[in-house]
């Protein structure tokens, strides 16, 4: 009941606060010299000490097990995470720091299954968050536990746009979005040393310069190390009137070999069962931090949406198939199947052509070592703005032809 009221009481404060008022504002302060992760018999318990009362929520994830802590909001300064472990071998990493303007967010690894004991926020002598957990058998785990009825604690504020976005004819410069994966406190993959969240950003840097070298105009959903939730990329795109949208990643497989570069296309399923495991993998991420709002439209809604997805799907069909072809030109290793559907959050856009470009594995050692080199990367940047050019040359002859 204590929760459900919180629930309501930060819904309420979300949906009554002015745009300008939801800029970081660092209302409550992390105070570690009372905070401490600690093992009391089978229960781990975390207390962290705050400078005041906060609106909060906390919810369990798989996949790998995870404890999410939501708050609004709190300053952790430059207070390492690694500082409060070592109290228990229960929690094996833990990160935070602010996911969107307004809000903040702790995330802790856990080594296990466990069920949320008991969460409170004590206000008597000085303000302390306490939560306990409890190891659990796997078929006990009851993910989200904590998260119901949660969609409006992070919804993204729509776009503003003033006159519907016209369809690139050519008479303008081309606006492409381009989309590096991950960042801040998730990381996304990680192997050999690298982090897919760093290579990608540099990647992406590269890749803007060349095609506004190209006479095109771009904007990237993040250009630092920050965290982006999928739903508010798409909504940059929107925002910025984007004709094309390219989402970044080097993703890594625990399971089985890939190596090369794919193109994803928004597909209803999975094509093959490691696409299905790389859709399972960014959905996980997306609730890890951020919202995935799938689902929330009415029957209009629907069905505007299937509309504008009629005419926009085999656009994106086409940019797959155009720029696998100039990556293969540019004689770069590509995936044995290198254009594939998949349904990813991010190639959901319904009126804005979208591919999501999978630059290669990190857990392939070869992919590995070509994501680092500078002339590989200087030649797939190249061979990207070459397909983008040769796509939207065609684009823009189909849309005058449809006018006529």
């Amino acid at each position: 009941m204590f929760g459900r009221l919180l629930l309501l009481l930060a819904t309420f404060v979300s949906l009554a606060l002015p745009l300008r008022a939801q800029d970081l504002s660092a209302l409550a302060r992390y105070e570690p010299d009372r905070s401490a992760i600690t093992q009391q018999g089978r229960q781990t318990e975390i207390t962290l000490g705050l400078s005041q009362p906060v609106i909060y929520r906390v919810f369990l994830l798989a996949a790998p097990y995870r404890l999410v802590v939501d708050f609004r909001e709190v300053n952790f300064g430059t207070n390492a995470p690694r500082d409060l472990l070592g109290g228990t071998d229960a929690i094996t990493n833990l990160r935070w720091g602010a996911f969107r303007p307004g809000w903040s967010r702790m995330v802790a690894q856990l080594n296990g299954p466990v069920r949320l004991v008991s969460s409170e926020e004590r206000t008597d002598d000085a303000t302390e968050i306490r939560i306990k957990l409890e190891p659990v058998p796997v078929e006990k785990f009851a993910p989200r536990k904590g998260a119901a009825d949660s969609a409006l604690w992070d919804l993204p504020q729509p776009a503003q746009v003033p006159n519907a976005h016209r369809r690139q004819d050519g008479s303008r410069p081309l606006v492409v979005v381009l989309d590096p994966g991950h960042g801040g406190i998730d990381p996304g993959a990680e192997d050999g040393g690298a982090h897919e969240a760093d290579i990608v950003l540099g990647f992406a840097r590269q890749l803007r310069d060349q095609l506004r070298r190209a006479g095109m105009t771009v904007v990237m959903t993040r250009d630092q190390d920050v965290f982006v939730p999928l739903e508010t990329r798409v909504t940059v795109a929107r925002a910025a009137g984007a004709d094309l949208f390219l989402s970044l990643h080097a993703d890594s497989i625990a399971e089985g070999q890939a190596s090369g570069s794919t193109i994803y296309r928004l597909a209803d399923h999975a094509e093959d069962e490691a696409t299905r495991k790389l859709v399972a993998r960014h959905d996980r991420d997306d609730i890890l931090a951020g919202v995935d709002l799938d689902g929330q439209g009415d029957q209009v809604a629907h069905v505007l949406v299937d509309l504008a997805r009629r005419e926009t799907q085999p656009r994106s069909v086409r940019l797959s198939q155009v720029l696998a072809g100039a990556i293969k030109g540019a004689g770069l290793h590509m995936h044995k199947h290198p254009v594939q559907g998949a349904d990813f959050s991010v190639l959901k856009s319904p009126d804005i052509p979208s591919v999501l470009i999978e630059l290669g594995f990190l857990s392939s050692p070869a992919d590995r070592k070509r994501l680092q080199d500078p002339d590989w990367r200087a030649r797939m940047a190249e061979a990207i703005t070459r397909g983008v050019e040769t796509w939207a040359q065609s684009d823009a002859a189909e849309a005058k032809l449809l006018r006529q």
